[in-house]
């Protein structure tokens, strides 16, 4: 009858259940998956002799304007692929194996359904965003290419995958003319989110006072946050941070992140005391993440004069929906890439890799490669079934903000806002999402806190209409 209890014993079958098989094989699949991690770790890309880092590639493919030099590098990253993949089919037959143990289908199957998604919902949403996107994406390519054909001095015809400016065309390349780092030049970015947070009833003094911010040696160079301790609230932001706008972006993202942990009501039963679900943290991430790039946000918080904000508004907002659009593509390949290898991981799955990849992010294909390019992408390896989650966050991000606009500051869709000085932005995600944790499905969470289920109708109205 205890709603509380009846959630916990939902939410501690679904965490356990993945593990009741034999020991054994849990610790050959936690084995393998660690030797793979270990492999990507230590690869490098090696170029005329010198041997490239991840971020070395991303540097020239964003930079070089040589198609021979952009070719070769690109060729010599996705050598990866060949290290990896046939421990990487081992790894996704031995997660099949304990799936169907248990029941399930397959380990995409399972992974879904232990996460408390529908696997057949999740695959209707993905179609309806495919539909929402192509159109769009297919505008926003074509210009694309003529920007990029002309930069390398190429025939649109003759763009080839290392012409997009990242490994996986996962991010959108620089085509509208806007650099929004020199705001950011000489700001002190730490300083800037206290500032804005705590102008929203969001302080983050406490968690900045635990966290590691700036570059050290032999320093993870990424980006996350941690709760050490549900209970005490020791929650870390891990962050690498120069004066640009990736930064202040990160920051206001990892400390979203942190912020949700912050708020879970302390009197919240330890397995509650979680967010409702992997991607209504990221939302959460995504919404105050984009702030960076927003200008008016900008003149609130940058102090940039309200003609700059007019001049960069166009560019930024484009550069922002390009983005949003280009990961969404990339976002559809990875969903159905996974859920078809899972199902049949003794395909063809080179070219089911590059079929998606062309059908989805309208890439061709170099003639007649037929390589393991799916295998160097490494959250196949070490983050399985996940990826989908992210395209859910930045639906959550439109949604959530869509509410607050309309219904908390009581503004005009359509315009850019920065919440600045709002404390009730604040008060109404701590009561409707933060607090709550984990106490309802992430659906009822969403729906009690928007008036709606979760919809990518107000991500289509701010990126695609």
């Amino acid at each position: 009858q205890d709603p509380i209890k009846r959630r916990r014993i939902e939410v501690i079958y679904l965490t356990f259940l993945g593990k009741q098989v034999d020991t054994a094989k849990l610790n050959q699949i936690t084995k393998l998956q660690s030797e793979i991690e270990n492999k990507y770790s230590t690869f490098r890309a090696e170029y005329r002799g010198k041997k490239l880092s991840d971020n070395e590639v991303e540097e020239i493919l964003k930079t070089s304007t040589n198609n021979k030099e952009l070719q070769e590098v690109w060729e010599a990253q996705k050598k990866i692929g060949r290290v990896v993949a046939s421990d990487i089919i081992k790894l996704v037959k031995m997660r099949n194996e304990i799936a169907r143990e248990l029941g399930f289908k397959n380990y995409h199957e399972m992974s879904l359904k232990l996460s408390e998604q529908d696997p057949a919902e999740i695959e209707k949403l993905f179609d309806e965003l495919d539909n929402l996107t192509r159109n769009a994406f297919a505008t926003e390519k074509s210009k694309m290419d003529e920007i990029l054909a002309k930069r390398y001095n190429i025939k649109k015809e003759e763009l080839m995958p290392w012409h997009y400016q990242n490994r996986f065309f996962q991010e959108a390349p620089k085509i509208y003319d806007v650099d929004l780092d020199q705001y950011y030049k000489n700001k002190d970015i730490v300083q800037l989110a206290k500032d804005y947070y705590s102008s929203i009833g969001l302080p983050i003094d406490d968690i900045v006072a635990r966290s590691d911010l700036f570059e050290r040696e032999n320093k993870n160079q990424h980006a996350f946050c941690i709760n050490i301790d549900r209970d005490a609230k020791d929650i870390r932001v891990l962050c690498n941070i120069k004066p640009n706008a990736r930064w202040m972006e990160t920051m206001l993202h990892e400390n979203g992140h942190a912020l949700y942990e912050k708020y879970l009501d302390d009197k919240l039963p330890w397995d509650l005391k979680t967010p409702a679900h992997i991607f209504t943290t990221e939302a959460i991430a995504m919404l105050f993440g984009r702030f960076a790039t927003n200008p008016q946000w900008m003149v609130d918080m940058l102090k940039i004069s309200t003609e700059e904000a007019k001049k960069i508004q166009e560019p930024a907002r484009n550069t922002l929906r390009l983005q949003q659009i280009v990961f969404s593509r990339w976002s559809q390949v990875m969903f159905r890439f996974e859920k078809s290898l899972y199902e049949n991981p003794d395909q063809d799955l080179n070219k089911l890799w590059w079929d998606l990849v062309e059908k989805y992010q309208m890439l061709k294909k170099p003639a007649g490669r037929n390589e393991p390019d799916w295998a160097t992408k490494i959250h196949i390896a070490t983050s399985p079934c996940y990826y989908h989650n992210y395209l859910l966050g930045e639906l959550l991000a439109s949604q959530l903000q869509n509410y607050i606009i309309t219904n908390i500051i009581k503004g005009k869709l359509g315009q850019d806002y920065s919440f600045v000085n709002n404390k009730e932005v604040g008060k109404y995600l701590i009561d409707k999402v933060f607090s709550v944790g984990a106490k309802y499905q992430w659906n009822e969470m969403i729906e009690k806190a928007t008036g709606e289920k979760l919809t990518p109708k107000y991500y289509a109205k701010q990126f695609l209409q």
